[in-house]
């Protein structure tokens, strides 16, 4: 389920992948290729700059997640472990326009993902 859900999210634009720990944050912005080779999940080239491997045993656990934030809300979906750790997490960027409108295509895309998946995960 977390692979095809990785799956429908590296095909959009405009999305950016991150993961973090205490002293580093790693940022790849999509399209991406994305493949599973047994308990792993490529996503990126493995042989490009840029490119993580996922360790899908680890995955326990998936949101959608909307944040209000000052300006604007933000839009992502959140991947976390057995002990509720995030992993990754991948966030919707140019929702909105130079007048600060929420672009109701991009939030469309976000809505049918989270009505496909959201009951699943």
């Amino acid at each position: 389920m977390f692979f095809e859900l990785l799956s429908d999210l590296v095909k959009i634009e405009h999305i950016l992948f991150i993961v973090k720990n205490g002293a580093a944050i790693s940022e790849i912005r999509s399209p991406l290729s994305i493949k599973q080779k047994e308990k792993w999940i490529t996503v990126g080239d493995n042989d490009g700059p840029a490119h993580m491997h996922i360790d899908s045993e680890k995955i326990k656990s998936a949101k959608f997640v909307q944040e209000q934030k000052p300006e604007k809300i933000s839009f992502s979906v959140r991947f976390f472990d057995s002990d509720g750790t995030r992993i990754l997490a991948v966030f919707f960027t140019k929702m909105y326009d130079e007048n600060m409108l929420l672009i109701p295509e991009r939030k469309k895309i976000y809505d049918t993902l989270d009505q496909k998946y959201s009951s699943k995960i």
